[in-house]
């Protein structure tokens, strides 16, 4: 493995998105799939590093089933349970993610999703549905995960 230094090109906060350049000679890309014509009950993968350097640099791919489209802002049950990044979701409006039935760690947030049979993108890792602290991820995760649609990308790749 070879360090690189990267910088940001675009971001798109809305989906916590952000484009590196990095340094060197240019890698091999994976191409982006059509996300809108994803469905519920179909397979994919995503590769990460899951918990950074703790279980070594070394890439890790899990499996991950789409459960459900649904829309990237969870209501809260009661408003002390509200956070600055939700409120402001719910200001600029809600949009659709893919709900996948896999568990991802923290770094694996990033991870492409794709298909398996043709290596298409169709989404990058976003968050965990944790139950109780960030730590407890670990211990105990809740095997839900979200991704943002590939079609998400290709608003700040444009603005390349």
């Amino acid at each position: 493995a070879e360090l690189r230094a990267a910088r940001e090109i675009a971001t798109e906060t809305d989906a916590d998105l952000a484009l590196l350049a990095i340094d060197g000679k240019p890698l091999p890309a994976l191409a982006l799939g059509d996300s809108s014509r994803v469905r519920e009950g179909e397979r994919y993968l995503f590769t990460g590093f899951p918990i950074g350097t703790v279980l070594g640099l070394i890439p890790v791919t899990h499996r991950a089933m789409v459960s459900a489209r649904t829309p990237i802002v969870i209501p809260a049950l009661r408003a002390d349970r509200l956070d600055a990044r939700t409120v402001r979701r719910l200001k600029l409006g809600s949009f659709t993610v893919f709900q996948l039935d896999a568990t991802a760690y923290p770094g694996n947030s990033g991870s492409p999703v794709y298909d398996p049979a043709t290596g298409t993108v169709i989404g990058v890792i976003n968050s965990v549905f944790v139950k109780g602290t960030k730590e407890s991820a670990l211990q105990h995760p809740s095997g839900i995960t979200y991704a943002i649609p590939a079609e998400r990308l290709k608003e700040p790749l444009g603005r390349r």
